[in-house]
């Protein structure tokens, strides 16, 4: 048998996006990669056929629009045309909720579901007929990357109907389990746009109390997940004197990247790939992606491995740091939900939330304001709207005012504790309704 030279199958599967989507059928299910991964020159491809009225009754999975989605797809000329369901929200697909609720209709509905099992309800519940994703350059053996998004894309594109890469140069190259062979591309784009750019923001002063009081529970040696933004920077700018850290995270971004820039974070201690720097997906400007280019420290897996609670407790000493908008008296976590609609998603929050759990020496951090809308609305609450972690699994909660450990604690030690680190525009009440219900 003759030897196929990957560029020769490169060149028969290189199309348009106009001709790559046309295979779509009326009806089928499309899935769209996550966030940074997804292909605005296909996206527009979709969308162009489904304003011109040849793409009907299409079924739409995706997870955390940005940019490019908003631009094509996570629009209402759109959204009124397909059913749409969202893994977990972006700020484009929040503005379709505000939208909707305003004109007394649904554009997109919410999926719950923890981030370890997206990839299996997509493969087993739900079956994707296509999936589109943006991939890195394809090497002289054949592979392209993943790059920025393992998630649940290395395990859709292998159990899909039809792949369709959209290949874009500004893709990094990353190691791990994030390769995709052409013999498993149906067709080929090349779009090389910029990829979608998360500043670094520097923490704001209530911030830094909480990532300062996160820091100090955090032993040397320790393996670490954190989130995006002010939480996260603040939380690393106090672990600069740490050593030997490691990453095992859902998400890698600024906080990581400055971490093991620095030598703090070497992966020595880790009990899982050590000296590895282990997560599903990542999101940042140029000084993510450019360090986790063919970077051989970094590698990416799928969110059903990455986010596998079994997985994650393997890991001595695992710090699971993650943000709140709300937490109750009983203990109870929201972190998804706002006045009586979806605002995010549950993500992979509660995985490592229960990973840490089990880890030996492993704590969880849960961080919140005490307080929102200039001390106008409390983070810590009677009850919250939708419990996103449960009671029995919150660990640390960390307000500006404080620490407190719920583990072990009573109903009642639990509610004074929490309290006791709320806005103190809002103690007495919460006191009050404490003892209304006999729970102090």
């Amino acid at each position: 048998m003759a030897y196929r030279i990957p560029k020769d199958d490169y060149a028969a599967k290189l199309t348009t996006p106009a001709k790559a989507v046309e295979g779509i059928a009326n009806g089928s299910t499309l899935c769209l990669a996550l966030a940074v991964g997804m292909p605005g020159g296909l996206a527009r491809a979709v969308a162009d056929r489904i304003l011109a009225g040849n793409l009907k009754n299409l079924n739409l999975y995706y997870q955390h629009s940005m940019k490019y989605s908003e631009e094509t797809l996570i629009r209402p000329e759109v959204l009124s045309k397909v059913d749409a369901r969202c893994f977990f929200m972006g700020d484009p697909d929040r503005k379709m909720v505000a939208r909707g609720i305003a004109e007394g209709r649904k554009y997109l509905s919410y999926v719950p579901i923890n981030f370890s099992n997206t990839p299996r309800a997509l493969i087993e519940q739900i079956h994707v007929n296509t999936f589109v994703v943006a991939v890195s350059p394809m090497d002289k053996s054949g592979h392209f990357s993943l790059g920025t998004n393992n998630d649940y894309a290395s395990t859709v594109l292998r159990h899909c109907d039809h792949v369709i890469v959209e290949v874009n140069r500004n893709m990094p190259r990353v190691f791990g389990d994030s390769l995709v062979h052409i013999s498993e591309v149906d067709a080929i784009v090349e779009n090389h746009a910029p990829l979608v750019q998360i500043p670094y923001k520097d923490p704001d002063p209530d911030s830094l109390k909480i990532g300062k009081c996160i820091a100090e529970q955090i032993p040397d040696g320790a393996t670490l997940q954190l989130g995006i933004g002010n939480l996260p920077n603040a939380v690393t700018i106090y672990l600069a004197n740490h050593n030997d850290l490691g990453i095992h995270s859902e998400l890698f971004s600024h906080a990581f990247v400055r971490l093991v820039k620095s030598g703090v974070a070497n992966g020595k201690k880790k009990t899982l790939h050590p000296r590895k720097h282990v997560f599903t997906f990542a999101m940042g400007d140029d000084e993510v992606y450019e360090f986790i280019n063919d970077n051989p420290s970094m590698e990416s897996y799928a969110s059903s491995y990455v986010n596998d609670i079994h997985i994650i407790a393997q890991h001595d000493n695992l710090m699971s740091v993650n943000t709140a908008i709300e937490i109750d008296l009983y203990g109870q976590v929201n972190a998804e939900f706002i006045n009586g609609h979806q605002y995010s998603g549950s993500g992979g929050q509660f995985d490592f939330l229960k990973g840490a759990a089990y880890s030996k020496g492993g704590k969880s951090f849960i961080g919140l304001k005490s307080a929102a809308k200039n001390a106008t609305i409390s983070g810590i609450v009677p009850r919250v709207q939708m419990t996103t972690d449960i009671r029995m699994d919150v660990d640390y909660v960390v307000t500006e005012y404080g620490c407190v450990n719920l583990r072990g604690k009573s109903t009642r030690e639990r509610a004074l504790a929490l309290i006791s680190i709320a806005h103190p525009n809002f103690r007495d009440e919460l006191t009050k309704h404490a003892k209304s219900i006999n729970l102090i």
